[in-house]
């Protein structure tokens, strides 16, 4: 393994559970456990336990907190209560995407922004480059670890180490300083894989201990800990997008499918308002749909879409779904060609496979 590659607080942790440690974005961070199969199921039917240290933290604090938000984000952060999380995007001005986060109001004018691992410098270069008087913006990624428990089980199996109510911390609500088997943690009931569960906000150092204890706390129930291979066949058959893959700097919101996290209305101006107003009044040019292979083969990222002998399009995600056993995929392609029932060709490996426009997410709880 190189020894350059960045590494959590967990690190020791996997090892030790023989996880097949990776580099994923200048991280090492494990891709599988198990079985990416196993562990997928085990997400679906009783609980997972993952590490995402690696993402990033970015707190917003200041008088002028709100209007700043107001301006860098897609959605409508006035509407954030205290105590709740948002998802948004921040775009550039042609509205291509910078990223997609979650914003967390700690409490007025009080934020903090959870930005993915590998846009953590890009985004942080981002904020601080349109900084407004009466805000701060600092990067703390270093000074938080996190965990993400989900599944069916999740709740049941956290409620073992907490006193706190956790059915009270309902979807997309969160509650800060909560004792967790002895450790301070910030419980915030999102999560990236389609099922109910939790991420979890707490201090490098605690972060081995939190994990050693959740890993017991759900024997019982079937929890696995769980790598990236798993996380990314969860996220993707509940088509939540992946930066790089669904969204980049090219790809708007819009075409991404993340419309309703793009508030064009709200009272503030916000960086590529124009752009994205427009795709949301009239449609975007591209969009984001799924597919199922007719032909036998597997979509995978980057692949050319053709229809009517033309290219239409690429792949952003493809796989076998574990949940389904089928192959599938999300295709970006020219809107007239998006109709579901629609037949399309996807290049694999110089030959064009036959593939047919179906309805997507391919999984809901």
């Amino acid at each position: 393994m190189n020894d350059t590659l960045k590494k959590t607080p967990l690190y020791d942790s996997y090892k030790a559970l023989g996880g097949k440690v990776i580099d994923f974005g200048g991280w090492a961070l494990p891709v599988q456990f198990s079985s990416i199969k196993e562990e997928h199921h085990a997400v679906r039917n009783h609980a997972g336990l993952f590490d995402v240290s690696h993402m990033g933290e970015v707190t917003v604090k200041g008088p002028s907190s709100l209007a700043y938000l107001q301006k860098m984000m897609t959605n409508d952060i006035s509407k954030i209560k205290t105590g709740q999380a948002q998802y948004t995007a921040m775009c550039y001005e042609n509205g291509g995407t910078v990223d997609d986060l979650l914003v967390y109001k700690k409490d007025e004018n009080d934020y903090l922004l959870v930005i993915n691992a590998s846009n953590n410098d890009k985004d942080t270069e981002w904020l601080l480059s349109h900084q407004m008087d009466g805000v701060e913006i600092v990067n703390i990624s270093d000074q938080v670890a996190q965990l993400a428990i989900q599944g069916p089980r999740a709740e049941e199996i956290l409620q073992k180490c907490t006193e706190e109510d956790l059915s009270q911390i309902t979807f997309f609500k969160f509650k800060d300083d909560v004792n967790i088997s002895g450790s301070s943690v910030l419980v915030s009931r999102t999560g990236y894989t389609g099922e109910d569960g939790f991420e979890l906000y707490c201090s490098p150092e605690d972060a081995k201990k939190l994990w050693g204890q959740l890993h017991e706390a759900g024997k019982e129930e079937g929890l696995l800990p769980c790598g990236l291979g798993a996380r990314d066949t969860l996220r993707f058959e509940a088509k939540l997008a992946l930066y790089g893959q669904e969204l980049t700097a090219d790809i708007t919101p819009i075409e991404a499918g993340i419309g309703f996290a793009v508030k064009p209305d709200k009272e503030a101006a916000f960086i590529g308002q124009e752009v994205l107003k427009e795709q949301k009044d009239h449609g975007a040019p591209r969009k984001l749909v799924g597919i199922e292979m007719i032909d036998k083969g597997i979509p995978r990222h980057g692949y050319k879409v053709f229809a009517d002998e033309k290219e239409i399009g690429f792949v952003t995600t493809g796989t076998q779904s574990p949940t389904l056993g089928k192959n599938v995929g999300y295709i970006l392609i020219d809107k007239d060609y998006s109709s579901i029932g629609q037949e399309v060709f996807v290049e694999v490996r110089k030959k064009k496979l036959k593939a047919e426009v179906v309805k997507s997410p391919f999984y809901k709880r």
